[in-house]
């Protein structure tokens, strides 16, 4: 379990870092985080087209389009039920980035907001809420990933205090903190014991590094007994409200409703079930055929995390934000199926207390091309930390090197015309 900050890094800057149009902050207390790895098609999704054939090599989206809650804005036929509260919910579709359509380097640029470095490690956005809003109580981490661990998704510079508590499954808890079956509490506490003694008879340090990981194994042994734990039990809920949710996603997207409740601020929750379609959201070639299923998926445990949030009055505290590193073309490959586009891609913003308004950006006809209200990454970024009442001008410290929180963005501002 990653749980603080590198040499001089816990210090922040006042001093604007980006200072062009108006500040904005919003109410917003946790982030639900949804990763979709492999690119999801935004003309096949929350951008869609007049329709395409594979077969004849025409562009276009993929499925019909259907109306939504919002008046002018639609989505594709497969997402009925987000259909249904898109009045809660901005599809932005103007997003965009320069990187080079690649996997491994775009997914980085969609959790840090930058380029790779060669010289500094930047942290992940899901590091930098945790840094700047700090743990809600000392009985939840700041920062849960639920999917695989990556250095992308990390502290960078901030240290491990800011990293991540992660789980592949939902069905058991973080590995890092279930004790094997053979430990018994009072083995537990014998080892607990002797490790404090070690710890005493350690000679001071002032060893950042060294600091951080004595503050992550203080929190991993807060996280580790029963108390905690029970937030994993998701046979704890209803049969009807789990239906309701689906799948392995449906559950994973359930769990963090119970993680936001128990006051974590950042939750990653990843869609990387590839055995749906056989090549998950990176729809090359035939991977294109069984794409509905995804969308299905998604449609149905996103709209009900945005209904159960509702109903238990946490919604206007909670932005759902749904991610992934870029989209695709409207002109179908030679397999059928769709390459990649960072160019203009969608990504979906719910709740969090933002005026919300169906979609925001416009794309031309082939949703390549944006036409108004472009995004960038850093803006996109620049708009969730305002949401969280994080301020997005502020700098940090990589030693001694000042570094922007957020790289020159700026928030969607018609976002929070009535917001909070």
């Amino acid at each position: 379990m990653g749980i603080s900050a590198a040499a001089g890094c816990l210090l922040t800057n006042p001093a604007s870092a980006s200072s062009s149009g108006p500040f904005v902050q919003g109410k917003a207390e946790h982030v639900i985080s949804i990763w979709l790895g492999g690119g999801m098609g935004q003309i096949d999704t929350f951008d869609p087209k007049a329709k395409g054939d594979p077969k004849t090599k025409k562009p276009g989206s993929y499925y019909d389009a259907i109306d939504t809650a919002v008046d002018g804005v639609q989505v594709c036929e497969h997402l009925g039920q987000m259909a249904k509260v898109m009045d809660r919910v901005t599809a932005v579709r103007s997003v965009n980035h320069n990187v080079i359509d690649e996997h491994a380097a775009a997914t980085n640029r969609m959790h840090t907001g930058r380029a790779i470095s060669g010289t500094v490690t930047y942290p992940s956005l899901g590091s930098l809420i945790a840094h700047q809003r700090g743990p809600m109580n000392d009985t939840a981490p700041p920062y849960v990933l639920i999917g695989y661990p990556n250095v992308t998704r990390g502290p960078g510079f901030l240290g491990a205090k800011h990293g991540y508590l992660y789980l592949t499954e939902t069905g058991r808890g973080p590995a890092g903190l279930s004790r094997p079956d053979g430990i018994l509490p009072q083995r537990q506490s014998r080892r607990e014991q002797f490790l404090a003694t070690l710890r005493k008879n350690a000679p001071p340090t002032k060893v950042a590094e060294l600091l951080d990981y004595d503050a992550a194994i203080e929190q991993s042994l807060k996280l580790s007994g029963p108390d905690f734990n029970r937030v994993f039990h998701l046979d704890g809920e209803s049969d009807d409200l789990r239906n309701r949710y689906g799948g392995e996603f449906g559950q994973r997207c359930l769990l963090s409703r119970r993680l936001v409740e128990r006051g974590v601020r950042f939750i990653e929750v990843s869609h990387n079930l590839n055995f749906l379609n056989g090549a998950g959201w990176d729809v090359h070639n035939s991977g294109i055929v069984n794409q509905h299923k995804l969308i299905q998926e998604m449609d149905t445990a996103v709209a009900t995390l945005i209904s159960d949030l509702e109903q238990k009055k946490l919604l206007d505290k909670t932005l759902i934000v749904i991610t992934t590193e870029f989209g695709r073309p409207a002109g179908f490959d030679s397999g059928g199926g769709r390459g990649h586009q960072g160019s203009t891609f969608s990504c979906v913003l719910a709740g969090g207390g933002l005026s919300h308004r169906g979609a925001w950006g416009q794309t031309d006809e082939a949703a390549k091309k944006i036409v108004a209200d472009p995004v960038s990454v850093p803006d996109f970024f620049a708009t969730i930390c305002a949401a969280t009442g994080v301020d997005y001008r502020k700098n940090l410290f990589a030693g001694d090197r000042p570094v922007p929180i957020i790289d020159q963005g700026q928030p969607i501002a018609a976002l929070f015309d009535s917001a909070g």
